[in-house]
C-alpha cells in the first residue's frame, strides 16, 4: 500500500498540482502563528510546549482517521494515504518558477530570470549575473525538492505512515516560521523547533545526498560532501548542495562578491574566508545546469520509487 499510495499521489500532483498558497497550508500557517502568539514568552520551555502541541494537534486526527479507514476498508485507508501525501508532497509547488527561470535564461532574458528568482527566494537579485542566477536557482531547487519530496517519503514509509509525513512538513515549517526574520533566529522560543527539525531531517538529508551520488557522479559527490559540506552554516543544506554539486559537476555555494549578501530563505549561507582551502569542484553554473538539475532530481526520484517497490514486494511476499 505504501508504494501505491506514493505513486498515485505523485500522479495526482502531476495532473493537478497543489498551489503553495492553498487554503489548507494557509490554515496551518495561521495556526502556527497563533500558537507562537499564545505561547511565546521568550522561554525555551514555551517553545518546546508550543511545538509539541502543534505537532500533536495536526498528527492525532491524521492517525485516528487512518485507523478508522483501516477498520472499515483498505481502500479507504489507501485513499486517505493519497490525500495526505497529496497535501504534504510538493514536487510541483514551485516548479513553475524553476521552469520559467530556465526558459528566461535560455532566451537570454536575465531581467525576467532575476525577477522570478526574487519572487521565489525572497531575496534581492538586482546585482546577479547569469551564472549567479543559475546557481541560486539550482541551489533552491535541490533544497526544496528534498524538503518537499524525499524527506516526506522517508517519514511516510516509517510505521507512522501519513502521520509521519505530516510531522515532517509541520516540523520543517515551524523551524522556519519560528526563527524568521533573522533577528528572531537566536531567540529561545524558536530554538527547539530548529533543533527538532535538525534531528527529524538528519537521516533523510543523508539519504537524499546518497541518492544524488548514486544517480550522478558518485566519487565527486562523496568527495564534495566530505570536504565542503562543513563550510555551510546549515549542515543539512550543505550536505544536499555539496552532493548535488559533485553529482552534476556544477560548482555551487561559491558566491561572488556581488552576491555576498544574498541569503536564501533556507539560510543556506556558505562560510568562506580568506585563504581557505581549495574551491569546490565543478564548472560554473549556466542555464544548462538547470536542465542537469531536472535530470538529477528525476533520477533520484526513480531510485527512491524502485527501492520502495522492492521493499513493498518483499513485505508482500513475506
Amino acid at each position: 500500500m505504501t508504494f501505491l499510495s506514493i505513486l498515485l499521489a505523485l500522479l495526482a500532483e502531476q495532473f493537478q498540482p497543489l498551489r503553495a498558497d492553498n487554503p489548507v497550508y494557509a490554515a496551518i500557517k495561521g495556526f502556527g502563528r497563533r500558537m507562537e502568539g499564545w505561547f511565546n514568552a521568550g522561554n525555551a520551555s514555551d517553545g518546546r510546549l508550543a511545538w509539541s502541541l502543534t505537532a500533536a494537534v495536526l498528527m492525532l486526527p491524521t492517525v485516528l482517521v487512518y485507523w478508522l479507514c483501516v477498520r472499515v476498508s483498505p481502500l479507504l485507508a489507501l485513499l486517505w494515504n493519497i490525500a495526505i501525501l497529496y497535501l504534504t508532497l510538493g514536487f510541483r509547488h514551485y516548479s513553475h518558477y524553476f521552469t520559467s527561470i530556465q526558459l528566461a535564461l535560455n532566451a537570454g532574458d536575465d531581467a525576467t530570470a532575476r525577477s522570478l528568482l526574487a519572487q521565489w527566494t525572497g531575496s534581492d537579485t538586482a546585482a546577479l549575473d547569469t551564472a549567479d542566477i543559475a546557481r541560486l536557482a539550482v541551489e533552491k531547487a535541490l533544497v526544496t525538492t528534498h524538503r518537499n519530496v524525499f524527506g516526506v517519503f522517508f517519514w511516510f514509509v516509517l510505521p507512522l505512515g501519513p502521520a509521519g509525513a505530516v510531522l515532517y512538513r509541520v516540523a520543517e515549517y515551524l523551524a522556519r516560521a519560528w526563527n524568521e526574520p533573522d533577528d528572531l533566529r537566536n531567540e529561545a522560543f524558536g530554538l527547539f523547533a530548529a533543533r527538532a527539525f535538525y534531528w527529524i531531517d538528519w537521516l533523510p538529508v543523508r539519504l537524499t545526498a546518497v541518492a544524488f551520488a548514486i544517480v550522478g557522479n558518485f566519487e565527486d559527490a562523496i568527495y564534495a560532501w566530505r570536504n565542503f559540506a562543513a563550510r555551510w552554516q546549515d549542515e543539512a543544506v550543505g550536505i544536499i548542495l555539496c552532493a548535488g554539486s559533485g553529482a552534476m559537476g556544477v560548482r555551487l555555494g561559491t558566491a561572488a562578491q556581488t552576491t555576498a549578501d544574498i541569503i536564501l530563505t533556507d539560510a543556506a549561507v556558505l562560510e568562506t574566508g580568506a585563504g581557505e582551502a581549495e574551491e569546490p569542484l565543478g564548472e560554473e553554473a549556466t542555464a544548462r545546469a538547470l536542465q542537469s538539475t531536472v535530470g538529477l532530481v528525476w533520477r533520484a526520484l526513480l531510485l527512491w520509487m524502485l527501492l520502495l517497490l522492492l521493499l513493498s514486494t518483499a513485505v508482500w511476499l513475506g
